[in-house]
């Protein structure tokens, strides 16, 4: 089914936060596309068509914010999850508010957490696709 797979893609300005996130993630089963330009985040939701990216909020030319602001726009079943090195209650509360799945911070010591928060993204967005399909054959009949 559409949006099933485990494509991930992860915005970071930071070349080692992205190689260490890439293993981790990978290792773990999920397919990552490593990004490091945020101004073609968007483009590459839409062409690659995934479902759950990770962004971080300090970059340079987009804050992870307003990036997390447009895609929700733009898609509001894309689930983001915030990976940050901006540790304060007003980043956490402003993701949320923006439609974040979660909110984790950098350095990452143990990827467990982020590993769990990707896996309930992909669940939800299964849960959305299922209660597509459903009304869909509701339709039908």
């Amino acid at each position: 089914m559409i949006g099933m797979d485990k494509k991930v893609l992860h915005v970071d300005d930071d070349p080692q936060i992205l190689r260490l996130v890439h293993r981790q993630l990978s290792s773990a089963g999920f397919e990552v596309i490593s990004l490091d330009q945020p101004e073609k985040a968007m483009k590459t939701l839409v062409d690659s068509s995934i479902r759950v990216c990770i962004l971080d909020i300090e970059m340079p030319r987009i804050n992870g914010l307003d990036l997390l602001r447009d895609i929700k726009q733009y898609d509001g079943g894309i689930q983001v999850v915030m990976l940050t090195g901006l540790v304060t209650l007003s980043t956490v509360l402003d993701s949320m508010r923006f439609g974040a799945e979660g909110c984790l911070f950098k350095p990452v010591d143990d990827f467990e957490p982020l590993i769990e928060t990707l896996r309930a993204a992909f669940a939800k967005n299964a849960r959305w696709w299922s209660a597509l399909h459903d009304l869909k054959q509701r339709q039908l009949t």
